[in-house]
């Protein structure tokens, strides 16, 4: 799907020196970053969710 990105200059100047450092395309490296954002909040949510079940164990067995 193409898609058009408003860039700060930071944010631009990063991803240039990403893809150069990378060997990768500028398109390659934001799809790769947005992908890994992307997995590393699932993983934080899921430890969130098992943290409060197990904190609320008990709590959750009564109400089951």
């Amino acid at each position: 799907m193409a898609r058009t990105l408003r860039l700060s200059a930071e944010a631009e100047q990063a991803v240039a020196a990403i893809a150069e450092a990378e060997h990768i395309s500028q398109n390659e490296a934001i799809n790769r970053a947005l992908l890994d954002y992307a997995h590393k909040r699932t993983e934080v949510r899921d430890a969130l969710i098992a943290s409060i079940v197990a904190e609320d164990a008990a709590i959750l067995d009564r109400l089951a």
